[in-house]
This record gives structure tokens, sequence and C-alpha cells, in this order.
């Protein structure tokens, strides 16, 4: 969520960034709402302030025993509580219809974000690694997995639909492998740049405030898996084994639960952990505070199709290891660049060769100020493809959680900053071993670093 006053004090600034992102000025728009908002509050004030009055004077009035002026001040305070409820009404409307236009609009990038339309202007930061060579043609993941009878996406669409895949066998052990992976370094205990994060276990099912509190919610509805929960209704049981007053008890208990939002399931759990200091006031010292977590990820994949319809690049639920952070706005940038260090860290270790994009401002998330995407190399496409995503989001989020900590010495509370990265995305990073380890037999050399994790086994054939 955007800051109002900032919007009033520099409208050009605000519209000049939003140009960045492609998108037209929108301050005007903004700011003659909030007028009219803040006018509607002054009347308001006014008529409370008048009706408080003329109901002392209404006192006063039958307290001289003049009845007529009585009367005419009482006609007064019933005709300005009409108005201050013709006016707490508009106030309502204006206030949902500001908040309506601001939630959309993405936040804006910083200063040192890179213009452009769309991934063609995104620069490279640096690049680690050789790609392999091989002196066989590299096959894609798909082939490999399917060809080891480990990787069956048959299955899964008679199951589940398209884009889900059943694992087995080893390939679902070195899943389960990479979690474990990522996570122990992650949170190894550290003073340096690496590690520190705290592994949190977050529930997979969040309310519509928290999708809210992060950017998934409005403008990217249609993203998410919604949960439905389904009316009990006492005739259902009428004519059942149970009594109709424990069908009607039934009915009362499960319509009450059904009264609360519906669930939607994580795209990521960046949600669940973000939202972890929703409508608090954090210490200074507290922070930064990291967390972790290794969780399944839920995404409908909307506008999608026709990419990526074979193989386990892009599917509705795979699993990723998150990285969240909450930092004093100081420490925001320094953090960013050791996330994003934390990230690449994880290719190092399983020696996969990848590249840092400092995405430029159409090809930027709609929460973030400033981005890194992280690309590894797949053999089997000839190409570098996304594996981690690392933003810097400001006090973005935190608005909309209302999230904020209070500066050492201070009276005042300042909002957080929240930071944001796939640390990483475990299905890809098996998608990138399986082409960057695979031999011309078709089997799976295992990267040293996760051995331990595979009791042991050092190729998968």
């Amino acid at each position: 969520m955007h800051d109002i006053k900032s919007i009033r004090d520099n409208p050009a600034a605000f519209d000049a960034a939003l140009a960045k992102r492609g998108l037209p000025p929108l301050s005007a728009q903004v700011l003659e709402l909030d007028e009219a908002r803040r006018a509607n509050l002054t009347a308001l004030q006014e008529a409370q302030s008048r009706r408080n009055a003329a109901s002392k004077e209404v006192g006063k009035a039958k307290g001289a025993k003049d009845e007529a002026l009585a009367a005419k001040l009482m006609a007064e305070v019933a005709n300005l509580k009409d108005i201050l409820t013709a006016g707490e009404e508009a106030e309502a409307k204006i206030g949902a219809d500001l908040q309506a236009m601001l939630e959309v609009v993405p936040n804006l990038p910083r200063h040192d974000v890179p213009d452009g339309a769309d991934e063609t202007g995104n620069v490279e930061v640096r690049k680690v690694g050789t790609p392999p060579k091989f002196d066989f043609k590299p096959k894609q993941h798909f082939e490999l997995g399917e060809a080891l009878g480990l990787m069956d996406f048959e299955s899964a669409t008679k199951v589940s639909g398209a884009r889900f895949v059943f694992l087995k066998g080893a390939l679902a052990r070195l899943e389960r492998a990479l979690g474990a992976f990522m996570l122990d370094t992650h949170t190894a205990e550290t003073s340096g740049p690496m590690g520190g994060y705290t592994e949190v276990n977050p529930p997979l099912l969040v309310k519509s405030h928290a999708a809210y509190g992060t950017g998934n919610l409005p403008k990217f509805k249609d993203d998410l898996f919604k949960t439905q929960k389904s009316l009990v209704t006492a005739e259902r049981f009428e004519n059942g084994d149970r009594s109709l007053a424990l069908a009607q008890a039934l009915s009362d208990v499960t319509n009450a639960l059904v009264k609360d939002d519906d669930f939607y399931l994580i795209p990521t759990a960046e949600v669940s952990l973000t939202n972890l200091v929703r409508e608090q006031i954090l210490d200074e010292d507290k922070l930064p505070i990291r967390m972790t977590a290794c969780t399944p990820c839920f995404r409908s994949e909307a506008g999608s199709a026709g990419r990526d319809t074979r193989g386990m690049i892009r599917q509705h639920q795979f699993t990723k290891v998150e990285l969240v952070s909450v930092t004093t706005p100081e420490q925001s940038l320094a953090e960013h660049e050791r996330m994003t260090g934390c990230a690449e860290e994880i290719l190092k270790r399983l020696g996969l060769p990848f590249r840092t994009m400092l995405l430029c401002t159409g090809d930027m998330g709609f929460a973030s100020q400033k981005t890194y995407d992280i690309e590894v190399w797949l053999p089997g496409q000839d190409t570098y493809r996304e594996i981690s995503s690392c933003s810097v989001c400001g006090d973005f989020q935190a608005r909309r959680m209302n999230a904020r900590y209070k500066p050492k010495g201070a009276k005042d509370t300042r909002f957080v900053h929240t930071l944001n990265g796939s640390g990483l995305a475990v299905g890809r990073t098996l998608v990138a071993i399986l082409e960057n380890y695979q031999q011309a037999d078709g089997s799976i050399v295992i990267p040293d670093a996760l051995r331990p994790y595979m009791g042991g086994l050092t190729k998968i054939g």
C-alpha cells in the first residue's frame, strides 16, 4: 500500500515512478478522492462540534423555561444527527474507493532499477560456474525422469489433472533431501554473511487478510486456489440415522464457521511468514528477523496456458524453500544483497551454473521495489531458467499489514521493511540436477553435498 502523504507531497514523483512501470499517471485521481475525504472529515468534525454545543444549549434553554428555543435547538440537533449519519456513510464510501484504487497499484521501483518493458530489459549482474559439456545430446528432465520410471506425469493427470507429477523412489528422496539440505544451510548458526535464518513450519491455508497483506489479493486473486467450506443443513440428515436435533446442532456450528473468510492455499510461504509480524510493534533491537520454511506451494498458473506444459518447471503444486526478512529501513538494502547471496550459495554448493539478473521495471513483481532473479543453467533446454527471485519490498507490505517497529529512544513508530526470496525452488533445483548431472546411459550422479541426505547413494540409475 502506498503512503497517501507521500503522494500528496510529491504527486509528480509518484506518476514518474508509475511511468517506469509502464502505467498511466494516477496522482490526480488519488488526490481528488483524498481531498474529498478530507473535506468530508472537516465537515463531520464541524457538525459534531455544533451538535455537542447545541445539545448543551438545549439544557440551558430548558432551565430558563424557554420552550420555543429548546424546541428549535432540539430540531437542529436532530438535523445534525442526520447530517452526521450521511457524512459517515460518505466517509466509508470515499475511503473504500480510495483504498480500492491504491491497493491494486504496484510498488514503486527504486532509482537503481533499470528501465525496461519486459525481461529483455533485465541486466546480468554476475555469472557463476561453467555449463557442462556433454559428448552426447543432453536430455530434458522429464525425459530422464520418465526413462528412469521415477517421474510419472500420466498417472498424476488421471488423479489431479495437468501440471502435477508423481515422484517415486530415489527422485522422491532427492526432493526431500534438497529441502533438508537447503534448510540446514540457511539455518546454520553463523555470524557471517550466510545462515542465521529461523526455521518455521507455517500454515498452508491463510485467510484473505493475510494474502492481502503481502499483495496477493485483490489483484492476483485468479492466481490463487481458494477453498470452500460445505454448508451442513438439518434437512440432509432428516432421513438418516442421526436425530433431527443433532442435525440441527451440526448445521448451526458449521454455518457459524462458514461466516468466517474462506481459506486460500499459499502460493509461497512468504504469505504465512511475512504475516507473522502483522499488526505488531517490534523493538528495534529484535531486527532483522530472518525466517525460512520448506512448504508445498499452490498456484493456478492463470495466464500461462501453453507455457512449460511438459515437465516440472511450471506446476500447480510444488515445493519451495522460502526466505523472509523483516528489517529497519536502514538495513533493508544490505539485507537484500545478503539474502540473494544465501540463495546463490545453495547453487554453488550443488555445483550448478547460474547467473544473477537485476530485473527491470517492467519485469518486477507487484510488491517489489527491486528484484534479483537467479537463473540456473538447464542443458536440456540449452538456456538459463529462473530458480529464485529475491525482492526488497520497502514498507509496501508493512503498510498493508500494519507492521511497525519502535526505534530506540523514539516516541513514534515506523513501518518495517520486508524482503522475500526463494532459497530455492526445490522442484526446479531437482530439474537442474537431473539435467546437469546426467550421464550418457541416462543415470544421474548425486552432487557431493546431497549424498549424506541420500543414505550415501552416489548415482540414480
